[in-house]
């Protein structure tokens, strides 16, 4: 068991590495409470499938990948689940099953205040304070189509991304009080512009001459990436690739034989994505929320070329709507677009400066400093 520093307030983060972008907001948070309050207070993160889920819930992150792969499922299991009395007998059925790990989490981790960011931690946790023992924070990491799982009315507070989501905490019965909007945290180096572009694409060893369109499928390598990434190949655009393929190991060693036609750097999964962004023109992405986040904040035009049905509809809804990208499913649109954008680059200035419209930089630190509020912290007033 933990042990608490007096004077010291603890936050305990619950997340799991089931997509999504919950361990990255967790850490995005935690950087932010460094830097604004440095030294005022101490945190961990816990995943609690993977540390306290019974089997076989302890592998949902072993299990996610592959479930990704299949859309058609995942976008039925999203959609026949997503009503909070359906959430409601779902746990209810769950509970005699994992209530006895849910208790031995709450014992082992003693804290001032619990801060989830996974939809399906917030009701087993809140379910077993019989007696209101912790604050408990949910930060939703949903961009737009936010799941009922989200919302459960015992929480103290629901910080969400967008005013769609939002509403959507109004549908499932949450009272206006518990909801604010602040946006999708991210890491600090999104936000900082420390080097010149081009002094990027020097360490990169990406041309300087042409644009660079970075393309990526999430943390593993999801989508049509290959196929579109040969679609560009084949179009001869006057383009170089930056490919990311994340855990994808096949798809990389696959790409790194292929013959190409234009300039190609393939990568893996990386952990240098500001500097990716910052010196990209174009970004060809899934519509995961972070990576959408991410590209805002970095002034980067979207194509979208896939997404998780359900889960991420609303986020391609918000992009387009919003005129921060295009919608692209197949690999010849993602070419046409790009065509487009290459020769009426205003097209593409325009698109970017969507971007900077909708972004919210500062996210992660609105968040840290609610989260402080809550046990007792505020900043210190500037001299």
């Amino acid at each position: 068991m933990r042990i608490l520093q007096p004077d010291i307030p603890h936050i305990l983060f619950l997340f799991s590495d089931t997509g999504g972008g919950h361990r990255s907001a967790s850490e995005a948070i935690i950087e932010a409470l460094d830097l604004e309050f440095p030294n005022r207070m101490t945190y961990e993160m816990v995943d609690l499938f993977r540390e306290y889920a019974p089997p076989p819930l302890n592998m949902a992150p072993e299990i996610y990948p592959p479930l990704s792969r299949m859309p058609s499922a995942w976008g039925f299991g999203f959609r026949q689940t997503n009503n909070p009395r359906r959430i409601r007998n779902i746990n209810n059925m769950a509970w005699p099953y994992i209530r006895r790990s849910i208790y031995r989490l709450v014992e082992e981790h003693p804290c001032d205040l619990i801060v989830s960011v996974h939809p399906l931690m917030n009701t087993p946790v809140l379910r077993t304070f019989k007696r209101r023992k912790y604050p408990f924070i949910t930060v939703v990491t949903d961009m737009v189509s936010t799941h009922a799982a989200w919302f459960d009315n015992r929480a103290d507070l629901i910080i969400v991304p967008t005013e769609t989501a939002r509403q959507n905490g109004i549908k499932f019965g949450i009272p206006e009080e518990k909801l604010t909007v602040v946006g999708l945290p991210v890491a600090d180096r999104f936000c900082r512009k420390e080097k010149d572009p081009l002094d990027i694409r020097k360490e990169l060893g990406w041309p300087h001459e042409i644009p660079v369109i970075l393309l990526v499928g999430g943390g593993e390598g999801m989508g049509p990436l290959e196929k579109t990434a040969y679609a560009i190949n084949k179009a001869r655009l006057e383009v170089a690739l930056a490919v990311i393929t994340g855990r994808n190991r096949d798809m990389k060693k696959r790409m790194e034989q292929f013959s190409w036609n234009v300039p190609v750097s393939i990568y893996g999964f990386v952990r240098n994505m500001p500097e990716f962004m910052q010196a990209a023109n174009v970004l060809v992405t899934k519509a995961g929320p972070g990576t959408i986040s991410e590209a805002c904040i970095s002034g980067l035009p979207i194509i979208l070329y896939n997404k998780m049905p359900g889960q991420e509809d609303g986020n391609v809804d918000y992009v387009v709507n919003e005129g921060a990208g295009i919608w692209a499913p197949e690999p010849d649109q993602v070419v046409a677009t790009l065509r487009s954008w290459l020769s009426a680059p205003e097209l593409r200035w325009q698109v970017a400066s969507a971007c900077r419209r909708i972004a919210r930089p500062q996210a992660a630190r609105e968040i840290a400093r609610i989260l402080a509020n809550h046990v007792g912290i505020t900043k210190p007033e500037q001299v």
